[in-house]
């Protein structure tokens, strides 16, 4: 397929194995200078992009939408729908949860750690062994709330600068 001169070239930024909406667009977006309400516009999706950011699925994204912003960050509209909870599932955007531990192993946010009932790491697909810890909601060591996961720059506090996967020896099994 020939590219327009006119048209935008970006960055391809490839999804990781159970990753969120909300982690892939921060990544897309910074390997590629833009913003979220340039996205929006790119997309034709305005401010839909910041909500889907911040993980407000309500209404749900549309296959049109998934095909909009697919044609932007050049990903199947079929994997991006694979970075959304499953349709019916409630969805509880705050606080922001993690387990340090599976994001030790692979540095992103998942989607299911925002499943309303979900209090524990249950592990992820292809993973070996479950940790079977409690989510964190706030940095081990500050007590700092985590911001959006498109946020999520270095895989650390935002106030104190504890990286991500040192907070997994403070997780509790309870």
């Amino acid at each position: 397929m020939e590219i327009a001169a006119d048209e935008p070239r970006f960055f391809e930024v490839e999804p990781l194995d159970g990753e969120s909406l909300s982690h892939f667009l921060g990544r897309f977006r910074r390997e590629n200078y833009l913003t979220s309400t340039q996205l929006g516009k790119l997309t034709g999706l305005g401010a839909v992009i910041l909500r889907w950011e911040k993980l407000y699925f309500n209404p749900f994204p549309t296959r049109q939408e998934l095909e909009a912003l697919s044609s932007v960050v050049g990903i199947n509209a079929d994997r991006l729908m694979e970075m959304l909870p499953s349709q019916g599932m409630t969805m509880k955007p705050r606080p922001i949860r993690l387990c340090a531990a599976c994001y030790a192993e692979s540095p992103c946010h998942r989607v299911e750690w925002q499943l309303k009932d979900k209090i524990r790491c249950d592990g992820y697909a292809g993973q070996r062994h479950r940790h079977n810890l409690r989510l964190l909601i706030k940095c081990t060591n500050c007590e700092t709330p985590f911001p959006i996961p498109a946020d999520w720059v270095q895989g650390e506090c935002s106030h104190c600068f504890l990286p991500f996967p040192t907070m997994a020896k403070r997780q509790k099994r309870d």
